[in-house]
């Protein structure tokens, strides 16, 4: 249910940004979203779609880019990407790594005109 927050976030910060700018309308929102964020595209677009009617944002079209979880072992500093074997350095078989990337959730752009 994080979604609709982060939803509406997305949209308020949209929103803004394009009135500095004076458009008159949104066209697509691009977001960076880590794949350890566990958001829900759909929800995302479900909510967008109910929040934005009525605004310069509405029909705009959300753009998903997913970013991949990335670790690096503290012990060997070996960087590799998250797996179903867990957080396990595949080189010196240590669980003490870091998360490099996948977290992230940011609106990255917005097209407007």
């Amino acid at each position: 249910m994080h979604e609709l927050a982060i939803t509406q976030s997305v949209l308020n910060i949209s929103l803004e940004q394009a009135k500095t700018v004076k458009a008159t309308r949104i066209s697509q929102i691009n977001l960076v979203i880590g794949e350890m964020s566990s958001i829900v595209g759909d929800c995302v677009q479900f909510y967008f779609d109910f929040f934005s009617k009525d605004t310069i944002a509405e029909g705009a079209v959300l753009s998903f880019q997913r970013v991949p979880t990335r670790m690096r072992c503290r012990n060997c500093d070996t960087v590799f990407q998250l797996s179903e074997s867990g957080w396990t350095c595949p080189h010196c078989n240590q669980w003490v790594a870091e998360i490099l990337s996948g977290q992230e959730l940011y609106v990255d752009s917005i097209e407007v005109s």
